[in-house]
């Protein structure tokens, strides 16, 4: 199954498990608010940790789907927004627990969880510039500080776990060997609260928080489906597809 869920000691979690790189089409991207949603509302549920299996966390959207079709851009849309939704507005707290590259997508599910454990081999990154995309600095500024967001943003460059942790978006970052204990026993200090507590604090750091997330990721995607427009867009993805490489791209005349 590309994604598993499972409860144990009052902690629902939500695996990622889809070779080769947990990339996640329309269909499994507009199926993941559901089951968040769902395993929120299991009583004995009280914190949702969301990890992986694989070489990385999440490669954020399959980019195969929308180079044979850019209208799924739409589909693929609804479905980040509606994902990242239901993980900011989850009833319960929300650990994300990431190893090796978060990509894209990956960033939205980090940046709209609660809290951060990492492994000391993730990175984060939007390479959205050189695949036609747009989309995911709304989420990485939940992380990062903007200045480091609209860096990483322009050149598709990769932030590490520890600086993350130096810039005070991640928890905690611990070896790769350790990842997954540690990740459960820091969802479990949360799952031991009441969960009526929990519930009530989620609500009350929600509403003081400066920038309304959902909104402003809302705005980004406006812009991801004009840039999908664009014939630079099919340029970027094809490349991609056919190289794993950016696409290069000559100097233009003025009209």
């Amino acid at each position: 199954m590309p994604i598993e869920v499972k409860v144990q000691d009052r902690i629902g979690e939500i695996v990622f498990n889809h070779p080769p790189v947990n990339a996640f089409d329309s269909h499994l991207w507009l199926e993941l608010p559901n089951i968040i949603h769902e395993l929120a509302q299991r009583r004995e549920v009280r914190c949702l940790l969301v990890r992986a299996e694989g070489r990385g966390f999440c490669a954020g959207v399959d980019i195969k789907e929308l180079q044979a079709d850019a209208s799924r851009i739409v589909a693929v849309n609804r479905g980040n927004f509606l994902t990242f939704q239901a993980i900011h507005r989850c009833e319960m707290p929300v650990v994300a627990a990431p190893h090796g590259f978060v990509l894209g997508s990956g960033i939205g599910v980090c940046g709209a969880s609660d809290a951060i454990i990492a492994a000391d081999d993730a990175y984060f990154a939007l390479p959205e510039i050189d695949r036609g995309a747009m989309g995911g600095a709304a989420h990485m500024q939940r992380i990062l500080p903007l200045a480091k967001v609209r860096a990483a943003f322009f050149t598709g460059g990769r932030v590490t776990a520890q600086e993350a942790w130096r810039l005070g978006g991640v928890e905690r970052v611990v070896p790769r060997s350790e990842h997954l204990a540690a990740a459960r026993a820091f969802a479990g200090r949360i799952a031991a609260k009441s969960r009526d507590a929990l519930r009530i604090a989620k609500q009350a750091l929600n509403g003081i928080e400066p920038l309304d997330v959902d909104r402003a990721y809302r705005w980004e995607q406006g812009f991801t489906f004009e840039m999908y427009m664009h014939e630079d867009s099919q340029k970027a993805r094809d490349a991609f597809v056919q190289s794993g490489e950016a696409a290069k791209f000559a100097e233009k005349e003025d009209d």
